[in-house]
């Protein structure tokens, strides 16, 4: 610390001081300190915080005494425990300079030479108000009766509370002033706990004078501090939560606990009962016994998690004592709830979503490396091993942690640093509080410098060098939300890489019995079976091994908070062992953190994508950002088709043609389904890039066949050769788990027999088809042509003649209605767009479908709903031919092409999407129908993907509420983890869209 200058030296400048008002040397001319007998009391000033205010403060305070000035001056000169105490308190407290103003005589409490005791506060408290013991039945140490209960009790009760609340403040900050004892944190919260104890105490007095004025108190009232107060680590500034429990719990009780809050609001601070049983909704005051039944019944795993906290503070304290008794074993016991994981997960994440995105790099309790990220680490830590080991049973943050450390729970060091931390926050927590007295948690902006400066010197930051104060605290700030970010995963996750793999000595001793239980509460479902994954991750020697260790915490954390941390769990494993022998990969997780955690997203919420990664692992590498955002939108659907077939193109056999483009496919679908998991992707760009790989694999597998055929003939093919889209290939509409429905058509050359011809495209329609479904351990390449004239039992392969000639004649209404989507998506350009110029008079009839035709449109339609729905499922959530799904929405577009596409040539459109854009804009429906259909699509296709990204397989049908569920709804990007929400969501997005289908396709 530097010495101030002696008093032969010169008196330093105003600049010097820190005094930046242009009245500053007026101010100091004022009080006489602009001479050299002066200079101890102007750089004890120019320490404080705020030099300005606080000497404006001194100005104020000459003011109010008058004469009585002199003996504050003479004080401020020999005692520099008083000079520190007042320069530090009116630099940094605004709102204590104008109580001191208010009130000039209380400069005097700030010579008292240390804090008061609990017993000294409590009997300070209760002087104000004149309180007596009480007496009668139901007399306690900690139950009073005022004799000043009036009007008047608040504010003698508010300033007795400001004044002890001052004299803390100032012995806290003083050693920013002078070289007073730095106050440790833990002891300001005890002390502002003993406090609010005493402040309790004294407004229930004034209650029981108001409510009981000529009788003993006929019940029994305990008043337990939950939060901060009940763990004794209170801020200047807080809500202090309280639960009241009575004998009995009658209207007398009720009306006592209301007027106490009701004091102890006025006169203190804000007395919050909204943790007791059913919230705001329930009753203020119960009996113990209720308080059982409900805490039995209908408790969530959060209201336990509070209940860690919870102390007597005042009232009955035998009654409060029962009442702890009774409730602590079922908190121990809160662990072992079948919803505790998902409880505590999602009320971390409500917590988070509270803050908004601007301010969580500012937040000090809720934001990112905050408080309440030690906090909650250390509860849930504390819920999962208490039942096994009672020296945990602690309420303070610090102590726990300290308990933990002891227990071989969390590392010595780790538990010291995170510790660190911690007190940094609070103690920046406490500045922000005491500057204004006002509730605040949140930093001051960047560009306020000013309000930076004042933090940093509250704070006790000194320049070191290098940096001013403000860049110091910026430092700090920065560096402790990174540690307890870091430390928050070590917290859980190091301790049980202990347990399988001797990492480091620190001193950790987690049984596997406590292992299982931890993984239990961080959402494994088969903890035995997770800590084998760990053991064989951590098996290797050597360099991999202690990079998987440096990395398996966080890798462990992120995982946690996926959909279904097992698998995923299992699946890293998996790829870990695929990639052992790539020495990028454990590399590119270390150094990249964006691929590390987006990796485990997808491998804990997909089941369609590990065997993918496995097999395309250079995939994982897009994971990484790039310049220009992740760099898995970097790459194009057509730039991958081009690479498909230019790979494919550079071999002769056909198998081997077709194995070149399945492995570039098996790429993109691992880019795409990535990319939708993680929430990159709309529903029309995941349905285009899908679409465009199939086709372009086909493309590939159509040439190779063609080629090896021509080299085999030796001579030209002996007929063009084109693939038609149809169903949602045709629409560029596939989602992960739709077949490639087709229809094949040739053209005989010139000179060619025709009968040769098509003999000749039968083998090779067939030979693309065996080649694409041949097994494979990636999703199936099925190429159907079952629309194809007379279906199954027709001819696979047609020449554009016969296709005429048959639509010509034939044509059913529904293959009218298929033909709505057929597009040109292989072979033969040409005679692909000959053969849509073929059909085109046939699906946009000149002046619409018939109404023979409409009516039979209907007829099959709702022959489909009743018959291929397959048994047992729910039409309220079948994606495809629920009630308001696809089919529904498809078959309504469909038949408005049919009866206007003569008239509206932009409905000549595969799309179901781009169709209903050109039905709202030629106004063939209301806007809002349309908007209804179109949202019910893309809810549906959505549901549809993430069912099979989720499963891994094909599916349709939407589970009911459950794990399952939750994880098809995070896929399907839902905000919140609860999958009935979802559900109820689709259902009414589908049950409007279904009332429009049956209005418009109904002809209702």
């Amino acid at each position: 610390m530097v010495r101030p200058p002696t008093a032969r030296s010169a008196v330093p400048g105003v600049g010097r001081l820190g005094l930046l008002e242009p009245s500053a040397a007026d101010s100091l001319r004022e009080l006489a300190w602009d001479n050299v007998d002066s200079v101890p009391l102007l750089w004890a000033l120019s320490r404080s915080p705020d030099a300005d205010l606080a000497l404006q403060t001194l100005i104020r305070l000459r003011e109010q005494l008058g004469n009585d000035w002199a003996a504050v001056d003479y004080e401020l000169r020999r005692d520099t425990a008083l000079r520190g105490r007042l320069f530090a308190l009116i630099g940094s407290s605004s709102a204590f300079a104008d109580h001191l103003v208010a009130d000039p005589a209380a400069w005097q409490l700030l010579k008292r030479p240390k804090l008061p005791a609990r017993e000294e506060l409590l009997a300070d408290l209760l002087a104000a108000v004149k309180a007596d013991p009480e007496t009668g039945p139901h007399a306690g140490p900690m139950l009073f009766r005022a004799q000043v209960a009036g009007p008047e009790a608040i504010a003698l009760l508010r300033k007795r509370y400001r004044d002890q609340l001052m004299l803390l403040a100032a012995i806290d900050l003083a050693a920013t002033v002078e070289n007073e004892p730095v106050l440790p944190y833990q002891k300001v919260g005890q002390h502002l706990t003993d406090l609010a104890d005493a402040a309790l105490t004294a407004a229930l007095s004034v209650a029981v004078a108001r409510v009981c004025p000529d009788r003993e108190v006929p019940v029994r009232l305990a008043v337990i501090a939950m939060g901060k107060c009940g763990a004794r680590e209170l801020n200047y500034v807080s809500d202090v939560d309280v639960i009241f429990v009575a004998e009995p719990a009658d209207t007398t009780a009720t009306r006592l606990a209301a007027e106490m809050m009701s004091v102890g609001s006025a006169a203190f601070f804000e007395i919050d009962a909204a943790l007791r049983p059913e919230g705001k909704a329930g009753a203020l005051v119960r009996t113990l016994d209720s308080h059982l039944v409900y805490y039995k019944r209908w408790a969530r795993t959060w209201e336990f998690q509070a209940l860690l906290k919870m102390r007597p503070a005042t009232g009955d304290l035998e009654l409060g004592g029962d009442y702890r008794d009774a409730l602590m074993p079922m908190v121990w016991a809160a662990s072992e709830r079948p919803d505790f994981v998902a409880d505590v997960q999602a009320m971390r994440r409500r917590v988070e979503d509270l803050v908004p995105a601007d301010l969580r790099e500012r937040e000090l309790k809720l934001g990112h490396g905050s408080l309440r990220d030690v906090e909650f680490a250390v509860q849930l830590l504390q819920l999962v091993h208490g039942k096994a080991d009672d020296s945990l049973h602690v309420q303070g943050t610090v102590e726990a942690l300290g308990a933990l450390a002891d227990g071989g729970y969390v590392g010595r060091d780790d538990a010291a640093n995170l510790t660190a931390s911690y007190e940094f926050l609070r103690l920046l927590e406490h500045r922000l509080q005491l500057q204004k007295l006002k509730r605040t948690h949140t930093l001051p902006a960047p560009d306020d410098e000013e309000g930076m400066r004042w933090l940093a010197r509250a704070a006790h930051m000194r320049p070191d060098g290098r940096q001013d104060a403000v860049g110091v605290l910026t430092s700090e700030i920065k560096r402790n939300a990174v540690r307890v970010r870091r430390l928050h995963a070590k917290l859980f996750y190091r301790p049980l890489l202990e347990s399988v793999a001797r990492i480091d000595a620190d001193n950790l001793r987690l049984s596997p019995a406590a292992a299982v239980r931890q993984l239990a509460a961080l959402g494994y479902v088969a903890p035995e079976n997770a800590l084998g994954h760990l053991k064989a991750l951590t098996k290797e020697v050597g360099r991999k091994g202690r990079i998987q260790a440096l990395l398996l915490p966080t890798l462990l954390e992120w995982l946690g908070e996926t959909p279904n941390p097992d698998a995923g769990l299992l699946a890293y494993r998996r790829v870990s062992e695929g990639l052992d022998n790539e020495i990028w990969f454990l590399r590119e997780l270390r150094d990249e953190g964006a691929i590390a955690q987006r990796l485990m997203i997808v491998l804990g919420s997909s089941a369609y994508l590990p065997d993918l990664l496995i097999n395309a692992p250079e995939t994982i590498r897009m994971y990484a950002d790039g310049p220009d955002g992740p760099l898995l939108l970097a790459t194009q659907p057509s730039d991958v088709a081009r690479g498909i077939l230019s790979g494919a193109g550079r071999y002769d056999d056909p198998k081997r043609a077709v194995m070149t483009a399945r492995s570039l496919r098996r790429h993109e679908l691992a880019r795409v389904a990535s990319a939708d998991v993680l929430g990159m992707l709309d529903v029309p760009q995941v349905c285009e890039a899908l679409s465009s790989v199939w086709i372009a694999t086909l493309e590939a597998a159509l040439q190779a066949v063609i080629r090896a055929s021509e080299a085999e003939l030796g001579r030209p093919a002996p007929a063009d050769f084109a693939v038609i889209g149809m169903g949602r290939l045709g629409g560029m509409e596939l989602g992960y788990g739709s077949d490639a429905d087709v229809l094949f058509v040739c053209d005989p050359r010139p000179g060619e027999d025709e009968t040769v011809a098509v003999k000749w495209a039968i083998g090779v329609a067939e030979q693309v088809q065996r080649l694409l479904g041949a097994p494979s351990t990636d999703p199936p390449l099925q190429v159907d042509a079952g629309l194809r004239p007379e279906g199954r039992n027709g001819a696979l392969v047609r020449t554009l003649a016969a296709y005429a000639a048959y639509y010509e004649q034939w044509a059913q209404p529904w293959e009218v209605q298929a033909l709505l989507r057929a597009h040109q998506v292989a072979g033969d350009r040409k005679l692909g767009i000959r053969f849509l110029r073929t059909v085109d008079p046939i699906r946009y009839p000149e002046g619409g479908m018939s109404a023979d035709g409409v009516r039979e449109i209907r007829r099959i339609k709702a022959r489909v709903d009743s018959e291929r729905l397959p048994r047992g499922a729910n039409p309220a959530t079948h994606t495809k031919l629920g009630r308001g799904g696809l089919a529904d929405i498809e078959w309504t577009v469909q038949l408005l092409q049919l009866l206007h596409a003569h008239e509206v040539p932009e409905l000549h459109n595969t799309s179901t999407l781009k169709s209903l854009d050109a039905i709202e804009r030629a106004e063939l429906i209301d806007a809002e129908d349309a908007a209804l259909l179109r949202d019910a699509w893309l809810t549906a296709t959505k549901a549809r993907n993430a069912l099979v990204l989720v499963r891994g397989k094909p599916a349709d049908q939407l589970p009911g509420p459950g794990t399952l569920l939750s994880a098809i709804a995070r896929v399907a990007g839902w905000p919140t983890d609860d999958g009935s929400e979802f559900l109820d969501h689709y259902m009414r997005v589908t049950r409007r869209a279904k009332t429009v289908v049956e209005r418009i396709f109904g002809g209702e």
